[in-house]
């Protein structure tokens, strides 16, 4: 969490990620919105281009589409932090920052939570028939 979400902000997380909680990856996985401050441009906009491209070379980026339930599950998400842990008067930033890396951490610690979606592959092969090729012998 930062006050401000730009492209240098954006950079120092991703360094952050990189170098700090998961420096000894070969490759990490970034399933990101479409947001303008998420790019490798904003590594090179933070970071002098050696350490940019080090940075870079470690991430393989998935941008999610615009529409879909990546975002009803980033929606539940953030509805059971509000519940658990910002269900009260949070006196600074500080503090806020860390009473919501505590509930992050104990949350990763019980290995978070599966979603029980109700609309299964099946039912998307009906409903959206007409996205998806047809194979003709």
């Amino acid at each position: 969490m930062t006050e401000h979400r730009t492209k240098v902000d954006w950079a120092h997380q991703i360094k952050e990620l990189v170098d700090e909680r998961y420096p000894e990856a070969e490759r990490i996985v970034l399933v990101m919105d479409n947001l303008n401050t998420h790019t490798p441009a904003s590594l090179y906009e933070a970071f002098e281009p050696k350490e940019a491209k080090r940075i870079v070379e470690k991430l393989e980026i998935h941008y999610t589409p615009k529409h879909g339930s990546w975002l009803n599950m980033a929606e539940i998400e953030l509805s059971v932090l509000s519940r658990q842990c910002l269900d009260r008067r949070v006196p600074d930033f500080e503090t806020l920052q860390a009473e919501v890396r505590a509930w992050q951490d104990q949350r990763d610690a019980l290995g978070g939570k599966k979603i029980d979606w109700r609309f299964r592959t099946e039912d998307a092969r009906l409903k959206l028939k007409r996205l998806y090729p047809s194979l003709k012998e």
